[in-house]
Order: structure tokens, then C-alpha cells, then sequence
């Protein structure tokens, strides 16, 4: 788990599977149904646009 930096101690952390590349991560929110989760990699490459 990591650790958000807050001083509350480890942050909850939910598997996801990215949207565009199929591998499995976790972030750091509960996904929505619906709505597009991205690994780091990917998200970063949204990220530019």
C-alpha cells in the first residue's frame, strides 16, 4: 500500500484494469462503472494531450 503522504498512514489502493493497455494496477480511488482507468504509463501519455 502506499503511503499518501498525509500522516493518516497507508492509503486504500483498488485493482483496476487499464483501459487502453489490459495490464492490471491499482490507483488509489474506487473505480466507477463506466468511466476509464489507466495504468501510469498510459495515463501520462493522456496526460500530454
Amino acid at each position: 500500500m502506499g503511503y499518501d503522504g498525509s500522516g493518516f498512514g497507508p492509503r486504500q489502493m483498488y485493482k483496476a484494469v487499464c483501459a487502453d493497455c489490459g495490464k492490471e494496477c491499482e490507483v488509489p480511488f474506487k473505480p466507477a462503472e463506466g468511466r476509464p482507468v489507466y495504468c501510469k504509463d498510459c495515463y501520462a501519455k493522456h496526460k500530454k494531450f
